[in-house]
């Protein structure tokens, strides 16, 4: 029994996959479409018939018995067309919705069929299914599984006795495509005739031909195979112009490396059968487990809603308890104000008495009792001219406002998952350290914490980023590295490769378990060890025009009385205000990198590295200076005058008024500097004899290699090279900043410094440079 059951359950499986998707019966006479599925040939016809387009031209079907009445199964007795319902459904909004043109309105310039595997219209082209090729391997297939769905061998019988003599076939004719019994094979193939040749095969029910022909070339054999249209061709498809350029093989090629693909593939799966079992059992217990925990989550939602209106019944309770209270008190207050008016009325209470007590005569006695009488009596009188209700009758302020909890209970749902977190590109940059930083929606759920991970981008398994991370790590040493649990909406990711870019992404996380991935965004790591240091302000400072920060790390240049009294002189001769700022640390060796951001707004900034020696001597001079430019023979501000063989002692790159301007490419890598900067821009933007400017970047980065002596100017943001060129490291060098007219600059801050209490204690990072005044 066990057996057979399996044997069943095999072949129903082995049903589902000969089932035409359209009529969902077993396909008779496939065609195979563009997307690669087969479909009856005849279901076909009727979708696009259906869709808007003119009845295709069917081929004759094969006269074999699998298509006779006589000979089919009672199960295939009768072709059922496909039903309405069927074909509605196969052309259901949102494919199949571009109707062709009708016979009148000439041909059909490109045929769209609805696939229902796919969900998506397959283009047929213009000639529609003239195009497809019948599936006729499918087709004996489908042969030999009624065979075995049969038990056993079915007999075909000769097509051409006429019952009920029909004897059973001997012989198939391949090029007749019909079976024979002897005597009418002996008579439809006469000896001595051209039929006597024909190729006589075992009898069957499905007769394929004897190689498959061009649809568009009669009688040309599909011998080669394209590899990038992924069709067959003959040797005339072969010589179109469409396929100039592709790989095409010989389809004995193809067939043999196809056939070994599936081989492998085939064999791949069945050596894997334990895996297959085991998938399958953990699916029918996950299975299991659904049904299991979608009872309790009924049951838990059931709990919720009798806790809600338990809750909601206690409070109506107590409002209501409230209300009759307030009830009670204004009903006494209203009572008590209608017995004292009717003790006003004429033959009751107050006045009854009161007219009793205008009857005594004994004077002494009635001014004796009536002063409390006549005291009521003022107070009744001031009572009805002043009247007023004891009580508010209206309970308006009893009324219940629910608008805010209706609202809550309509959007009453289950617990949803946050929502993929935005990155904060503007806050997110690598510098000593990734500092990554995000955002949720404002239609999120909340999230409990959030996810990071981190890869090295073209990274290969093995290869993977070294260095670890704050917080708890988990993950390989190769691909995807994760910091979990991060609470609030950044995280710091530090000792990472330099020179190398990183892809990130981070999800939320609540008690409906994580949330979607956030977009990738890709950050690049400098090119060398961040050096951090700070502004030194004690050469060339003017207090009334330049103002350094407190922590050291912002300057500004504001232009004073000095540059307005230099103004009469800037028709006769070329003097300037330069004030230079340059940082605390020296530096003789290593390769060193630091960013900075100017004001888009500042005049002049020259941002660069100098020779310390060479920038207190060049600098250090009168407000008043005469500029370098000034000079005929300069033409640079490198200070390389006196030797054109010698690296410039001091590199700048000029800033000012929102643009960065790049000097003449020289041949900076042979040591000369025939210009201020004198260096490459390393193919980033164009060359000009007179240099190129550029927008400002957000922020400028600068590396310097003192072993190479070489100095690269980069944006930040991006770590694109903007310029590039020499500058003499025979002794130490320093980061050094040029303010001419108002500006202002800002030194990038450490990543590991941004959660500090209070600024570090200032360092020398490489050596300290000794600042000579005198």
């Amino acid at each position: 029994m066990d057996v057979l059951a399996r044997l069943s359950s095999n072949m129903k499986s082995m049903e589902r996959e000969l089932q035409c998707p359209v009529c969902k019966d077993i396909v008779k006479q496939p065609v195979v479409l563009p997307c690669l599925h087969s479909v009856c040939l005849l279901c076909a016809s009727e979708v696009l018939v259906q869709s808007g387009y003119p009845q295709p031209e069917l081929p004759p079907e094969p006269n074999s018995p699998a298509s006779t009445p006589n000979t089919r199964s009672p199960r295939q007795a009768r072709r059922p067309m496909p039903k309405a319902d069927r074909i509605d459904r196969a052309l259901r909004p949102g494919f199949g919705t571009y109707p062709g043109r009708r016979r009148k309105e000439g041909p059909t310039q490109l045929m769209l069929f609805p696939c229902v595997p796919c969900g998506r219209d397959v283009e047929l082209g213009e000639r529609g299914l003239v195009d497809c090729m019948r599936n006729l391997t499918l087709e004996r297939i489908v042969e030999r599984y009624r065979h075995t769905v049969s038990l056993g061998s079915v007999a075909v019988m000769c097509q051409f006795c006429k019952p009920p003599q029909a004897l059973e076939a001997t012989k198939g004719c391949a090029d007749c495509r019909a079976s024979f019994c002897n005597e009418c094979f002996k008579l439809y193939h006469p000896w001595g005739t051209p039929r006597a040749q024909h190729e006589h095969v075992q009898p069957t029910l499905n007769f394929r031909p004897k190689v498959l022909t061009c649809p568009e070339h009669d009688q040309e054999k599909l011998q080669f195979y394209c590899k990038s249209c992924q069709r067959l061709l003959c040797s005339l498809c072969k010589l179109r112009r469409v396929h100039t350029g592709h790989k095409i093989v010989p389809v004995t090629q193809a067939y043999q490396a196809l056939k070994d693909k599936i081989t492998k593939e085939l064999n791949y799966i069945l050596s894997n059968q334990g895996t297959v079992l085991t998938q399958i059992t953990q699916l029918e217990n996950a299975i299991t487990q659904t049904e299991v925990n979608s009872v309790g989550a009924r049951e838990q939602l059931a709990q919720c809603v009798r806790e809600l209106m338990a809750l909601l019944s206690e409070r109506q309770a107590m409002l209501a308890q409230g209300l009759e209270s307030s009830r009670q008190k204004r009903s006494e207050a209203l009572a008590n104000q209608v017995a004292e008016r009717r003790s006003l009325l004429e033959h009751a209470g107050l006045m009854a008495f009161t007219q009793e007590l205008l009857k005594e005569t004994d004077a002494a006695c009635f001014v004796h009792a009536a002063r409390q009488t006549h005291n009521r009596l003022a107070q009744s009188i001031e009572s009805l001219q002043s009247f007023s209700l004891s009580a508010d009758p209206s309970f308006r302020h009893f009324q219940l406002d629910v608008s805010r909890e209706l609202k809550l209970l309509t959007d009453l749902n289950f617990i949803q998952a946050p929502l993929a977190p935005v990155i904060d590109t503007q806050r997110t940059l690598a510098y000593d350290q990734l500092f990554l930083c995000w955002r949720l929606p404002q239609e999120s759920s909340p999230a409990w914490h959030f996810s990071v991970e981190y890869r090295r981008r073209g990274v290969v398994p093995g290869g993977g980023a070294r260095g670890g991370i704050r917080g708890g790590l988990a993950g390989a040493r190769w691909g995807w590295q994760r910091l979990e649990e991060v609470s609030g909406t950044s995280a710091v990711i530090d000792r990472l490769e330099m020179d190398s870019v990183y892809v990130l992404r981070v999800r939320g996380c609540n008690k409906a378990g994580f949330g979607e991935y956030s977009e990738e965004v890709y950050l690049h790591t400098p090119p060398a060890p961040v050096l951090n240091f700070y502004l030194d302000s004690r050469w060339g400072l003017h207090a009334d025009r330049l103002v350094v920060s407190k922590e050291q790390r912002c300057a500004r240049s504001v232009p004073g009385l000095s540059l307005l009294q230099a103004a009469d002189r800037a028709l006769t001769s070329c003097h300037l205000t330069a004030d230079l700022l340059v940082g605390d640390v020296a530096v003789t060796q290593g390769r060193h990198y630091w960013a900075c951001s100017v004001e888009p707004g500042s005049y002049l900034v020259k941002v660069g590295v100098g020779l310390e020696s060479k920038l207190q001597e060049w600098f250090h001079l009168p407000q008043d200076m005469a500029s370098p430019r000034y000079d005929p023979d300069s033409g640079h501000d490198s200070g390389a005058e006196d030797s054109s063989d010698s690296p410039p002692s001091f590199t700048f790159l000029t800033m000012g008024m929102g643009k960065i301007y790049l000097p003449p490419s020289a041949n900076s890598h042979h040591g000369t500097a025939n210009h201020r900067d004198g260096g490459i821009t390393n193919g980033n933007g164009p060359s000009s004899p007179t240099g190129v400017t550029y927008p400002l970047p957000p922020r400028l980065g600068v590396c310097l290699d003192v072993e190479k002596g070489r100095v690269t100017f980069y944006d930040a943001h991006s770590l694109r090279p903007l310029w590039e060129g020499p500058v003499d490291c025979s002794a130490p060098v320093c980061p050094a900043f040029c303010f001419i007219g108002g500006g202002a600059l800002q030194l990038q801050e450490l990543v590991a410094n941004r959660n500090a209490d209070q600024t570090p204690v200032r360092r020398v990072t490489i050596q300290s440079r000794v600042t000579k005044l005198n």
